[in-house]
């Protein structure tokens, strides 16, 4: 599957640290490490509707990490799934009457021009579900070989007892466990199975639903070995990050690290979680309506670097409310931003530069990044116009580190 446009990333004269991020397994932030070479796979969407504020703030988020390990000199492999094929999308599709692969292809391709507005750099490997069918029926083979799955009826489930690790990714109790697996897609009251918190791996055929040939049947993949085949196929065992939402902690990123345990392969050594965006008092969501979605956005007129500014304005691991009071002023502020840039001379830019990059390689702290550049703008700007300052350069060098670290062109 084609992802989107790339941008230009400007590279720096100054190196970024090491980049330090919050492990959720651990409950601690921990190094980044590796060998020259960073890998990261942040969970994508599954295209029935357009790219909402909550997706952006996530997708945006990671951007963060690879820029900030590609200005700390690491080259970095990135995967990142569609999940083209699911019970919402093709409840969606029959509500419209639309296809469901035209609905698919027409809301991944608005994802794409979403995440091209925002600048946020594309993955190397952007894989649908639908493309990566073989890779999941060949896992689903390894779990078989250990043991790990049994049908109910038509559908393949793994069991969860085989893996004596399960539950240290997401540290939940079990009764919050089964809470959230049947709010977030599990099945714990099917009839059958061995434990209700075991989670489908192919979906057995149903009257009307596209299906695919395979050794258990026809049918589809289940979402989380989904991701896990992905992954493990375009990263490796032990890639360095697991990403994505907080809601994404239990079910989904528990089942997959428990999937690729039981195949007998390491599957992420962080698990990392951005916060989620509530409107109107609620966090957003399809079937409360209190959704904002970017196009909508773009469509206003609304620069796309305001939008940016605004995602970059919270810390990704906190929940917080999108206001149209905090969009209004992200446009002044990227207006102030321009302004001080364009005069060339300014504040000595060494200092910004600093800052911001120790802000994104200590746990992507975004915010303290943003109050730098904001405190260079005043400085640079003054009460009466431009300072006295001694730095002919700043204004092209805060434009490269902006554009650079935090995604905004100025």
């Amino acid at each position: 599957m084609r992802a989107w446009s790339a941008p230009e990333v400007p590279e720096l004269s100054a190196r970024g640290p090491e980049v330090q991020l919050y492990d959720h397994q651990r409950d601690a932030v921990v190094p980044t490490e590796g060998q020259g070479r960073r890998s990261l796979y942040v969970c994508g969407i599954t295209p029935y509707d357009a790219t909402h504020i909550g997706h952006a703030n996530t997708y945006v988020a990671f951007d963060l990490l690879h820029r900030a390990w590609l200005n700390a000199g690491y080259e970095v492999d990135y995967t990142q799934n569609v999940t083209d094929v699911d019970d919402p999308l093709l409840e969606r599709a029959d509500k419209v009457g639309i296809e469901w692969e035209a609905l698919a292809e027409r809301e991944t391709e608005l994802f794409r021009q979403d995440m091209e507005a925002l600048r946020v750099v594309p993955p190397q490997h952007y894989i649908g579900a639908v493309e990566s069918i073989p890779l999941v029926t060949s896992l689903i083979g390894e779990l078989e070989e250990a043991g790990a799955i049994y049908k109910v009826d038509e559908d393949v489930y793994a069991s969860v007892a085989v893996d004596e690790a399960f539950g240290e990714e997401s540290r939940m109790s079990r009764s919050e466990m089964l809470e959230l697996f049947g709010e977030r897609g599990g099945d714990p009251e099917r009839a059958g199975k061995k434990d209700p918190l075991d989670p489908l791996l192919w979906r057995g055929e149903r009257p009307g639903e596209p299906s695919w040939p395979s050794p258990y049947g026809p049918g589809r993949p289940g979402w989380h070995i989904e991701c896990t085949a992905i992954a493990l196929e375009h990263l490796g065992a032990g890639f360095t990050v697991q990403a994505g939402g907080s809601d994404l902690i239990f079910p989904h990123h528990e089942m997959s690290g428990s999937h690729s345990r039981t195949a007998g392969k390491e599957f992420a050594e962080i698990y990392t979680h951005g916060g989620m965006v509530a409107y109107d008092g609620h966090k957003m969501s399809k079937s409360r309506g209190n959704l904002v979605f970017v196009s909508a956005l773009r469509n206003s007129e609304i620069d796309p670097m305001a939008i940016r500014l605004v995602l970059l304005g919270h810390h990704y691991r906190d929940d917080w409310e999108w206001t149209d009071a905090k969009l209004f002023d992200a446009v002044d502020q990227v207006a102030e931003w321009r302004k001080a840039v364009a005069l060339g001379r300014g504040a000595p830019a060494a200092p910004v530069v600093e800052t911001v990059l120790g802000a994104l390689a200590d746990d992507l702290d975004a915010p303290r990044a943003v109050q730098a550049v904001d405190a260079w703008v005043a400085a640079t700007l003054g009460e009466g116009g431009l300072a006295e300052t001694s730095d002919s350069l700043a204004g092209e060098t805060v434009a490269k580190l902006v554009d650079s670290a935090l995604g905004i062109k100025l």
